[in-house]
C-alpha cells in the first residue's frame, strides 16, 4: 500500500502519470482522423474507388454511421494511456542519461533529447505493435449483411483469439520491425521538433517551465506534424502490412510478403504518391493528438505536482 504514494512522490512517478493523461487526451481527441488515415492508406478495391479524405469519411457516415469513426477505440484508449505513461518516462530517463550536462538543473541539450527519443521510439514499439495490429484490423471492418456479421463485426478479444489460434504469439507482432523502422526515428525527430518549438514560441521556458498554454498546443501540434511527414511512408507501408489477415503457409498467400516487397508493389500499382497517401487526415490528426498529449502532459505535471499550485492554476487560465 506504500508503494503507490512512494511512486508519485518520485520525478519517475510524475512523468508515468503525467504521460497517462496526456495518452488519454491524445486518442479521445484524434481517433476519428486516425480511422479516416487508415481508410485512406488501404489499397483501393477498384479504380473508381473513392480516396479522398472527404469522399471516404462521408461514404463512412453515410453507409456505417458516425459510431464507425470511433471503431477499435477501447483497445488503445485502454493501452495507449499505460504506452503513453511508459514513453514520457522512458524518454525522460534517457534524455537525462545522454546529457552531459554538469549542472543537473540544466534542460537536457538537444542531442540528448533526440538520441533519447529516438531510444524511446524503439523500446515503446514493443508495446505498441499488437495494439495497433488489433486496432486496425478493427478499423478495416465494414457494416456488411447480417448473413456475416458474426465474422465481419469482431471486437479486440475475438481478434485477438484469431490472431493466437492461427499464428501463435508471433502473430500479434506482425509488423514489429516497420514499427520499429518508423517510431525509432520518428520520436527522435517528435521530442526534439517540440523542445526547439517551445523554445522558440516562449525563449527560457525550457529552464522555467513558464510557458503559457498556447505554446503547449502549438508546440505540440507541430512536433506531431513534422515527426509525421518524417515517417509517414514507413506508416503506409505498416498499415498494409498488419491489414493482411492471411500468412504464407495459407492456400492463398498474403499479397505483402514484406516491407521491402510492400514497398515495390505499391509503387509499382499506384505510383509513388501512395506513399503519402493519408497524409492531411494524418497531418490534422497529428496537430490535434500532439497538442492535446502535450498540453495534458503538461498541465499535469503542474497541476498535480508542483509545489507552486497558483502556477498550475495561472496555466489554465
Amino acid at each position: 500500500m506504500e508503494f503507490w504514494p512512494e511512486f508519485l512522490a518520485s520525478s519517475w512517478g510524475k512523468e508515468f502519470v503525467a504521460g497517462g493523461f496526456g495518452g488519454m487526451a491524445g486518442v479521445v481527441s484524434g481517433y476519428p482522423l486516425d480511422t479516416l488515415k487508415i481508410r485512406l492508406q488501404q489499397p483501393s478495391v477498384s479504380n473508381t474507388a473513392t480516396k479522398s479524405a472527404f469522399g471516404v469519411l462521408r461514404n463512412i457516415v453515410s453507409s456505417e454511421g458516425p459510431c464507425a469513426l470511433y471503431k477499435g477505440m477501447a483497445a488503445p484508449l485502454a493501452s495507449v494511456s499505460f504506452q503513453n505513461a511508459m514513453v514520457f518516462q522512458a524518454y525522460a530517463i534517457l534524455s537525462q542519461a545522454f546529457n552531459k550536462s554538469p549542472n543537473n538543473n540544466d534542460p537536457p541539450s538537444y542531442r540528448s533529447v533526440a538520441i533519447g527519443g529516438f531510444g524511446t521510439g524503439a523500446l515503446q514499439s514493443f508495446l505498441l505493435s499488437p495494439v495497433e495490429l488489433v486496432k486496425i484490423r478493427l478499423q478495416l471492418q465494414t457494416n456488411k449483411p447480417k448473413t456475416n456479421i458474426k465474422e465481419s463485426q469482431e471486437g479486440p478479444r475475438s481478434i485477438i483469439k484469431s490472431i493466437l489460434k492461427k499464428e501463435g504469439l508471433k502473430g500479434l507482432y506482425r509488423g514489429l520491425t516497420v514499427t520499429v523502422l518508423r517510431d525509432a526515428p520518428g520520436h527522435g525527430v517528435y521530442f526534439w521538433s517540440y523542445e526547439y518549438a517551445r523554445e522558440k514560441l516562449h525563449p527560457g521556458c525550457r529552464k522555467t517551465g513558464k510557458e503559457t498554454l498556447k505554446t503547449m498546443l502549438v508546440a505540440g501540434g507541430l512536433a506531431g506534424v513534422v515527426s509525421w511527414i518524417a515517417c509517414y511512408p514507413l506508416d503506409v507501408v505498416k498499415s498494409r502490412l498488419q491489414a493482411q489477415t492471411q500468412t504464407r503457409l495459407d492456400q492463398f498467400p498474403p499479397k505483402y510478403l514484406g516491407i521491402v516487397d510492400c514497398f515495390r508493389k505499391s509503387v509499382q500499382e499506384e505510383g509513388y504518391s501512395v506513399l503519402w497517401r493519408g497524409l492531411g487526415a494524418a497531418i490534422a490528426r497529428a496537430f490535434v493528438v500532439n497538442g492535446a498529449i502535450f498540453t495534458a502532459y503538461e498541465v499535469s505535471l503542474r497541476i498535480f505536482f508542483s509545489n507552486n499550485q497558483a502556477e498550475g492554476e495561472r496555466i489554465i487560465e
